[in-house]
């Protein structure tokens, strides 16, 4: 089993996004703006639907880690930290799943 953390690929992104455009596919996105990392998480996004309706499990493996490494590109690109994720999902995992989704604002579901 891999030791390798979600705050491990936060730290790396944050690493990379320092890094020059020349040698940092990070950098090339970031130097792109926040629109362009949205959307390259959205195309990560639907590949990993894809895979995971029509490919074997390595591609399901494969695809997921693009969208989490897309992720958190996009969340650096809005100061979104993982503990602030975290802090929430926190939150959440205090009542059952459908107890939380229905105290949320109508706009927030």
């Amino acid at each position: 089993m891999s030791t390798f953390t979600l705050a491990d690929l936060e730290q790396r992104v944050k690493d990379r996004a320092q890094a020059s455009a020349e040698s940092s596919y990070t950098r090339t996105l970031l130097d792109k703006g926040v629109s362009h990392c949205a959307k390259k998480f959205g195309e990560e996004a639907i590949e990993a639907v894809l895979a995971v309706v029509a490919e074997d499990r390595e591609r399901v493996i494969a695809e997921s880690a693009d969208v989490l490494y897309h992720l958190f590109v996009m969340l650096h690109a809005r100061g979104v930290s993982l503990a602030e994720i975290e802090a929430l999902l926190e939150t959440r995992t205090k009542k059952s799943g459908l107890e939380e989704k229905a105290s949320r604002k109508e706009t927030d579901r």
